[in-house]
């Protein structure tokens, strides 16, 4: 019987056990996509507990405690303390086995503070005064984090209408760890509710200095907003989708359809689903223009709790994988780029796992020869971002396509606790690969390329893809 999370922790032989010992440990972490907060990292925030870094946001855990029957005031309340919050999750973390929240847990508790104690309720109070000791340190700070996990370079996630000054202060305090934007501009396609659609149209206006009142005064708006996050060294774009949206239009109609919801008028479906594709096709091909690569999050329903989305507001825990047709619809987004030659680089991230190899053999399809994997199947995200959902994504990947070209993971995430995910994801990884030459599949006198294909799915094919 094993030991739980010991140095081989998830290595099932000794072939995986030597691949990530020499050669995915070792790797920097590039972590492409995030939801970090830029000021925490301008500021180089101090955190005051531990239920600060590890609770706040982490809507994982929020569903975790909800599902155990804590009340809401111990999750998300204003009349709790940081203390309270903390021991109704180490009351739930024993209820949390084969949740990869219980791995997730152990994992940061092991490699942040060097605590290998268990989490329960007997423990809670001896391991919450530990971590709040060590927060308290200079080196635990938000930037301390980033170094203690060797982070090289992390991509937040900015709306266009966001300033980017702590980007900016970031970068002029001499930082070595770069913290760029991305470009995610989701609100800009947003046009089911008419008066949030022209409120934010007046903050487009504001900070692009764009008198807006039509639909090409907007793209000249998104236009300036986009020159100014390449010059703030932005290189991603990302788009939060339910689907891909692929309707047939003329820029007449969107013309029109634009006059129509910014004057205060409702849409119908149809004319929302054109708006979505003709914004979808310029925003590709702003990213070619930079030589940008986009990003897309598919698949999610969000909000299905109306009376708690009420109370709490987006992105507290309430969101599940939706079902969707969506091939038809990407195959044809990504033609129509393609044949205006201006298809930049792209990641397809799905949420519904019985979509992976839909996934998978889509790349094919728009691959050029002018760079490794120009069409890539992103790793497994929010549900999928686990040991199971991780090893179908490459098990698609590796049948259909090539993973040796893959540019691995991120954490898509707002805790600066949630580094361990590259390990554990760079564990699964050399696991997976190690049992294939255990087993004869992967022949040993090729362990160099092997080798090779490790270190490039944990770092080198990020830094090579992005540029960075």
């Amino acid at each position: 019987m094993k030991n739980f999370m010991d140095e081989n922790f998830l290595l099932q032989t000794e072939t995986a056990q030597k691949l990530y010992h020499e050669h995915a440990a070792k790797m920097p972490v590039i972590d492409y996509h995030c939801h970090l907060n830029p000021q925490m990292v301008a500021d180089n925030h101090q955190f005051r507990s531990l239920t600060e870094i590890w609770l706040g946001g982490d809507h994982y855990k929020w569903r975790a405690m909800r599902t155990n029957g804590v009340d809401e005031r111990y999750i998300t309340g204003t009349d709790t303390s940081d203390w309270e919050k903390f021991e109704k999750w180490a009351e739930t973390v024993p209820y949390t086995l084969r949740n990869p929240l219980y791995h997730w847990t152990h994992l940061e508790l092991k490699t942040a503070f060097g605590i290998n104690k268990i989490l329960n309720p007997s423990t809670a109070r001896e391991i919450y005064d530990e971590c709040n000791a060590k927060l308290a340190l200079p080196e635990y700070s938000a930037r301390g984090m980033m170094r203690r996990y060797h982070v090289e370079a992390v991509c937040t996630t900015d709306d266009p209408v966001d300033s980017l000054e702590y980007h900016i202060q970031t970068r002029e305090s001499g930082f070595e760890v770069k913290m760029l934007p991305t470009w995610r501009p989701d609100k800009d396609m947003a046009v089911e509710v008419p008066a949030d659609f022209r409120a934010y149209m007046e903050k487009l206006s504001e900070v692009s200095g764009v008198n807006i009142s039509t639909y090409d005064d907007m793209l000249a708006a998104l236009r300036k907003r986009h020159d100014f996050f390449a010059e703030q060294g932005c290189k991603l774009s990302d788009h939060g989708i339910e689907e891909f949206y692929a309707e047939e239009y003329t820029e007449a109609e969107i013309r029109t359809i634009y006059n129509k919801v910014y004057g205060g008028n409702l849409l119908t479906r149809e004319e929302i689903l054109k708006f979505k594709s003709a914004m979808l096709v310029e925003f590709g091909r702003m990213d070619y223009e930079k030589g940008w690569t986009q990003q897309f999050h598919y698949g999610a329903i969000r909000n299905n709790n109306s009376k708690m989305f009420k109370q709490l507001g987006a992105d507290t825990g309430f969101d599940s994988i939706g079902e969707f047709t969506t091939a038809k619809a990407l195959s044809k987004f990504l033609d129509r780029l393609n044949s205006e030659g201006k298809l930049t680089k792209t990641i397809l991230y799905n949420l519904n796992p019985c979509a992976n190899e839909v996934i998978a053999t889509m790349l094919g399809n728009f691959q050029d020869g002018t760079v490794p994997g120009k069409i890539q199947f992103g790793s497994g995200w929010w549900f999928l971002d686990q040991k199971d959902g991780m090893e179908k994504q490459m098990n698609a990947l590796s049948v259909l396509g090539l993973l040796s070209r893959f540019v691995g993971m991120l954490t898509d995430s707002r805790s600066f606790l949630s580094y361990p995910r590259h390990e554990y994801f760079r564990r699964t990884l050399c696991n997976l690969v190690g049992n294939d030459i255990e087993n004869g599949e992967i022949p040993v006198s090729e362990m160099a390329r092997v080798n090779q294909m490790i270190e490039d799915i944990s770092y080198n094919n990020a830094k090579n893809f992005f540029s960075f």
